[in-house]
């Protein structure tokens, strides 16, 4: 973290503390104070404005699937709802280390959360199964007596969940339930995604994305070159189009490995480089072409795998299954309000997938859109502004006051 960000964020909430009525927002500023591990007097003012969180309950979730791992995060003292928080494509599903602790900081803000595991995810494949899961979640969450609220059960998507959570808060079991959906990184239409992972091209006109009025911060849309992390995850996808089916097994394992040392390599060095070393022994015993495509993988060579799966990435564009994982395409959208974040520099889901999502919902249900220059898809990077900082406290202000 920038030490310019967190002497802004330390001023804002110490002028939010000097009014009673600027509560929510001083709410608001603490919970992201925690979530960026500011130091010193910002740190105090936020613990004191914490609710406290008792000790996490595992619990199983029936869905449509069967039964997934699930964990309840309780505030010692709950001032707000209930909210379904469901991880992005990451092996560690709701024990990753950024998701457990955003759960607490959530709690730490009042709210019961219950983060749900989609088993899809952690094996780095985004599917309709995802989507499912969510809806069971949502819908058994509702009909929990220690949860259910007559004002329903709010939800939040972290990167490809946040598209997905859109598309399950508008099926009919569980609209009647949502009191909102946080889509945080999301998109509207994944096989725009997969064109941009692939290409490096946007679908939409970026210019007037900019002065979109619907998504405040439209105006920082950018297109970064896409991420070789989310070029792998549409590999993993199309396989089996790819390569001879003797080929396949082989192939997604070598790739398996290459995202499991991605995961890693936030949180230990040591073994990320065994399993990226080993990702490379993988590619070397493959036959052709699973060699050379494996090979672009590990060399994060983003144009050359790109050119390779864009004629079949361009193939999913008009397919039924795609109802299922886009928003935009979904038969319904959700009857609660809708809010979208998202960093403007994200190069694995890009951020104009937010203000076209938004420009596609707004007229159709309340939605609240904004491109923070403070964050890309996974982390902080670049020094705020003062105004930056205000935007994204009045947005978790705007979600906590649902």
């Amino acid at each position: 973290m920038f030490r310019p960000f967190r002497w802004l964020l330390g001023a804002l909430v110490l002028m939010g503390a000097a009014t009673a009525a600027a509560l929510p927002t001083l709410d608001a500023a603490a919970f992201i104070v925690r979530a960026a591990d500011v130091p010193g007097p910002p740190a105090r003012l936020a613990s004191w404005r914490s609710a406290g969180v008792a000790t996490p309950t595992a619990v199983q979730v029936p869905t449509r699937v069967g039964n997934v791992p699930g964990r309840i995060y309780t505030p010692a003292r709950a001032s707000g709802r209930t909210i379904v928080l469901v991880p992005g494509v990451h092996r560690d599903g709701i024990d990753e280390v950024r998701l457990v602790a955003l759960a607490r900081d959530f709690a730490e803000s009042g709210l019961t959360v219950v983060t749900v595991a989609a088993p899809d995810l952690q094996r780095f494949r985004i599917t309709p199964e995802v989507t499912d899961i969510i809806e069971d979640a949502v819908a058994w969450t509702a009909a929990q007596p220690q949860f259910a609220s007559r004002d329903g059960i709010g939800i939040v998507g972290i990167s490809f969940s946040g598209g997905l959570a859109v598309v399950a808060a508008g099926r009919e079991r569980i609209r009647d339930h949502v009191a909102f959906v946080v889509s945080f990184g999301g998109h509207g239409d994944l096989w725009r995604v997969l064109h941009y992972l692939t290409t490096g091209e946007v679908i939409g006109d970026i210019e007037a994305a900019r002065r979109s009025d619907v998504v405040i911060g439209a105006d920082h849309v950018t297109v970064q070159p896409p991420h070789d992390y989310g070029l792998a995850v549409v590999l993993l996808t199309v396989a089996a189009e790819v390569v001879p089916p003797e080929q396949v097994k082989p192939l997604v394992a070598g790739v398996e490995r290459f995202l499991l040392a991605s995961s890693l390599d936030m949180v230990d060095k040591a073994a990320a480089a065994r399993e990226f070393a080993g990702a490379r022994d993988d590619a070397a015993q493959l036959p052709e072409p699973a060699r050379t495509l494996l090979g672009y993988v590990n060399d994060r060579a983003t144009a050359p795998l790109g050119a390779r799966l864009a004629p079949i990435v361009d193939r999913y564009r008009d397919h039924p299954g795609m109802q299922a994982l886009s928003a935009e395409q979904a038969p319904a959208v959700p009857s609660a309000p809708v809010y979208l974040l998202h960093g403007s520099d994200d190069n694995v889901i890009p951020s104009i997938e937010t203000v076209l999502l938004g420009e596609y919902l707004d007229g159709r249900v309340p939605v609240h859109g904004l491109l923070s220059t403070l964050i890309t898809h996974a982390e902080m990077n670049r020094t705020p502004t003062a105004s930056d900082v205000w935007r994204l406290a009045s947005f978790w202000r705007d979600v906590f006051g649902q």
